[in-house]
């Protein structure tokens, strides 16, 4: 059983993974801005133009523009598997600001590159939500139009690009020529997460329907044949009961064996459905408990390998958290597994401890006479604990002991709380160590 505790783990599962490849997404853009926009300042910052400070200005802005639109596009891309448009409005505004730019890279030559850029790596991001045939026509496209200022400049004589400058422009020139593949992979591997995921809920949807066919049939087959069965002796007996009563006799008494089997299988079938392992249990009673409002620590050192052992130690578990919830106020409990005297010994404790003349008995775990908590003595109670556990060799021990911690009633002030503890033999199931503490909510 894996070391986990009640409270779920926020950063996990498919949420998780989109998460991380959002992250990725953005961290790729703001690098590159970054450096497009820090270097339009150091030029801006250096400039005695008049002009020229302009439209270093206006490009720092269009930059700024479409680079916030172009990081916030980002979050559509989580449905951009399924083809599914964009708003129009954030495609407006993701068009406007990356044309812009592009326009100002006529301008000035010496940002000519980092200006025109801005249109591709915009276009780029939108082509994810298209098609592959015409994805890949519209990047020949934007590449065309990112090249055309460049271009430009360098035949009238001022190259928009000198081998000479600085890192910035190569970690641009590198960051932009592997960017739609580098989208493209990202996506694709979000899209294979989904389908895993969904392929995943599949099966557990087949796995139930499945079970509830098994059970439908198991159910048909068990009650089928004996409601058959039934149906033929009463009929005999109907027609018999004047002509021959002694025989009529017989045939319903018949009838009563086979009801009485038809019962029995019934609840074997039900039974064999409901049954929980002890893993289960122990994790359900610490959310319980917790959810209940008591601080609930769980402790898990082992689990017996014998399944006749699990399956009386999960009836113990279930039975004193049952009785926890409705014969105590307990604030703090403790759930205890582990390897003792041979075998395992299992210790419920809470600061409960009920009132006199409750129908719990102390602690709200049964009553101290063996009952049940509502009269019986029968499977639920100390008694039929003990019962069980007797049956495999264990033992059950119940008793009001002094607290480790108080509480605010007056049981709690007198430093009392209820222990249980049931020994079964048995050896240890390879096993994780299980151990949380879970802070009560809910109801005070």
């Amino acid at each position: 059983m894996p070391d986990q505790t009640t409270s779920p783990n926020p950063a996990a599962g498919v949420t998780a993974t989109w998460n991380y490849t959002l992250g990725s997404i953005v961290f790729l853009f703001v690098v590159i801005d970054l450096c497009v926009v820090g270097d339009a300042l150091a030029r801006l910052g250096a400039s005695d133009s008049g002009p020229e400070r302009g439209i270093l200005f206006a490009f720092v802005v269009t930059s700024l523009a479409a680079s916030a639109t172009r990081i916030r596009f980002c979050w559509f891309m989580r449905d951009a598997a399924e083809e599914h448009a964009p708003p129009l409005g954030w495609t407006i505004a993701l068009a406007v600001p990356a044309f812009a730019s592009w326009g100002i890279a006529f301008a000035l030559p010496e940002i000519t590159m980092f200006a025109a850029v801005q249109l591709w790596f915009s276009g780029t991001v939108y082509t994810c939500f298209m098609r592959r045939p015409a994805r890949w026509a519209a990047l020949i496209g934007l590449l065309a139009l990112t090249l055309v200022p460049i271009l430009l400049h360098d035949r009238a004589g001022s190259p928009a690009f000198s081998p000479a400058e600085g890192v910035q422009r190569w970690l641009v020139i590198s960051y932009g020529a592997m960017l739609p593949f580098m989208l493209y992979m990202s996506l694709w591997i979000w899209q294979i997460v989904r389908r895993l995921d969904a392929s995943r809920r599949l099966a557990a949807e087949l796995a139930v329907a499945q079970e509830r066919l098994r059970f439908a049939s198991d159910l048909h087959d068990i009650q089928g044949h004996h409601l058959q069965v039934i149906a033929l002796k009463a009929e005999l007996a109907e027609r018999t009961l004047d002509a021959a009563p002694e025989q009529a006799a017989q045939q319903v008494g018949e009838i009563r064996v086979i009801a009485k089997e038809a019962m029995e299988e019934t609840r074997a079938l039900v039974a064999g459905l409901r049954e929980v392992g002890l893993g289960e249990e122990l994790e359900n009673a610490g959310e319980v408990l917790t959810l209940a409002g008591a601080e609930c620590a769980l402790r898990v050192r082992g689990i017996p390998e014998g399944r006749e052992a699990q399956r009386a130690l999960a009836f113990v578990v279930r039975e004193a958290t049952t009785n926890i919830l409705r014969h105590s106020d307990a604030r703090t409990a403790e759930i205890e597994l582990a390897p003792a005297r041979g075998g395992f010994a299992l210790t419920v404790t809470n600061d409960g401890v009920a009132g006199a003349g409750s129908a719990g008995g102390a602690g709200g775990a049964g009553g101290t006479d063996g009952t049940d908590g509502t009269g019986g003595t029968s499977g639920t109670g100390l008694a039929g604990l003990r019962e069980r556990l007797a049956a495999i060799g264990g033992t059950l021990e119940a008793g009001v002991g002094a607290a480790s911690r108080a509480g605010t009633g007056a049981e709690r002030a007198a430093g009392q709380q209820f222990v249980l503890t049931a020994w079964v033999p048995g050896s240890a199931q390879a096993t994780a160590d299980l151990t949380s503490v879970a802070q009560g909510r809910g109801v005070q």
